[in-house]
């Protein structure tokens, strides 16, 4: 039986009925995000309750007579009439939308936004995934009047929406707006209910199967397929396959603790320093990987001192992070599901902790920035896991997966720093806490920092 497809609520949705508002016609949108993440569906959504009647163009899927109609736009009238006649829709001067889908498959229809704005008949949203590939865009001007906007992975508050829970992240800020502990029991009920959303995911292809079948299993089965996509796509672009190399092993990478990601070790030493750049300047562009730079001078402006060849690498879903933990089996059992859940797994889960939260500070707008330093009697470094830029100040955070008691390098790194420091933040799985100048928080409060 065919699992029935779900509509999810997006947050994008708004800001979508807000840019409709404020452009008035004068910009189009550009929407993106990895694929299988939901751009498709937002857009055409709101296409469908926004305006009169929409066209939308799939470039994907488009036959050449379509997209060779963008290899001349001389006249546009053309263009419109034979847009409407192919796809059996009548368009109205300021009441339709017409969205190009995948659209880095077809160029010359981004090229041609500069001139559709200009005529401002109909409004315009493009959606793309890889959009920002040099092969894709070289030989053509990019529209200045093309708007940006980012589509992640659902967040937690999106993944409670769709289960049909509206009165868990209300409450969740008042927790932490009140700094006030929940105690243990609702705690480790809360945590639990996280480490579900941390299994399963935020791809709405994954969401929508946990809702269908209740199964952890069948979740895990569309996990892998959206990871050998992203594989594929990686080897459209390097068939050597040492890109899809590079992102399968971001958990090996992550589990080792060292500073930072290890090119060498995973695709061999011999290979230019500027080709790797291009592959992870790739990798970022496909918006499957978060990467946390390392601030080489932490304080507000850390985007202008960041080590650029120093970098931790995260994937953009935690729930495809997962499965590709486990990509050594056939299938991810939900034996090891059950266990991950109930945090019974023989395993040190910190590098999946620190998944989420890179993935939850990139949703709320942050960059990712760590820092590490030496340590006075030993070779080995003191580590700060993400440095936050808030005001004129720089708030530290660490991350566990368990209770701990010792902070080391927090501490440290605030007293090298006292001068610049806010907030400091231990992120773990405990009860809300505040002992001295340090708020611990469960990790189900992230998006709050």
């Amino acid at each position: 039986m065919d699992e029935i497809k779900i509509i999810f609520k997006r947050k994008l949705y708004d800001r979508l009925l807000a840019w409709k508002k404020e452009s008035q016609g004068t910009t189009a949108l550009l929407i993106e995000g990895p694929r299988r993440v939901g751009k498709s569906t937002l857009v055409e959504e709101f296409a469908k309750n926004e305006y009169e009647s929409y066209i939308l163009i799939d470039f994907a899927r488009a036959p050449k007579a379509v997209s060779d109609l963008f290899e001349d736009i001389s006249d546009l009238n053309y263009l419109f009439m034979r847009l409407q006649l192919y796809y059996n829709v009548e368009l109205h001067e300021r009441k339709s939308l017409i969205i190009f889908d995948e659209v880095q498959k077809q160029p010359l229809a981004r090229q041609a936004i500069k001139y559709l704005v200009q005529d401002r008949r109909y409004d315009y949203i493009e959606t793309g995934s890889l959009i920002s590939i040099k092969k894709n865009v070289e030989d053509i001007m990019i529209p200045s009047e093309e708007e940006r906007m980012y589509l992640y992975p659902m967040d937690y508050e999106e993944f409670r929406w769709a289960l049909g829970d509206k009165v868990t992240m209300p409450l969740l800020k008042t927790v932490f707006e009140s700094k006030r502990p929940v105690g243990d029991g609702v705690n480790r009920k809360l945590m639990r209910d996280f480490r579900l959303y941390m299994l399963v995911g935020g791809m709405p292809q994954a969401v929508n199967a946990y809702i269908q079948n209740n199964n952890l299993q069948s979740v895990d089965k569309v996990k892998r397929n959206i990871i050998s996509l992203y594989e594929d796509d990686f080897r459209k672009i390097d068939p050597s396959g040492r890109i899809s190399a590079l992102f399968d092993a971001i958990p090996s990478e992550l589990n080792k603790n060292t500073s930072r990601y290890q090119v060498t070790s995973v695709i061999g030493s011999q290979i230019e320093d500027k080709k790797i750049e291009e592959f992870v300047a790739d990798m970022q562009s496909s918006m499957t990987v978060n990467l946390a730079y390392h601030a080489n001078d932490p304080g507000t402006g850390m985007s202008l001192n960041q080590d650029t060849s120093k970098y931790k690498m995260f994937v953009c879903d935690t729930g495809l992070f997962v499965t590709l933990a486990f990509k050594d089996r056939d299938f991810t059992e939900n034996e090891i599901y059950e266990k991950l859940l109930n945090d019974k797994l023989d395993a040190n889960l910190g590098y999946i902790f620190e998944n989420i939260v890179a993935q939850t500070l990139v949703a709320t707008g942050n960059k990712l920035f760590y820092y590490t330093f030496p340590r006075e009697t030993s070779n080995h470094l003191y580590e700060v896991d993400f440095l936050l830029s808030r005001g004129n100040k720089i708030s530290p955070v660490e991350v566990k997966s368990s209770s701990y008691k010792r902070h080391k390098s927090l501490d440290e790194f605030c007293e090298k720093y006292s001068n610049r420091i806010g907030s400091r933040y231990i992120l773990y799985t405990k009860d809300l806490r505040k002992d001295k100048n340090i708020l611990y928080l469960p990790v189900y409060l992230t998006q709050f920092i």
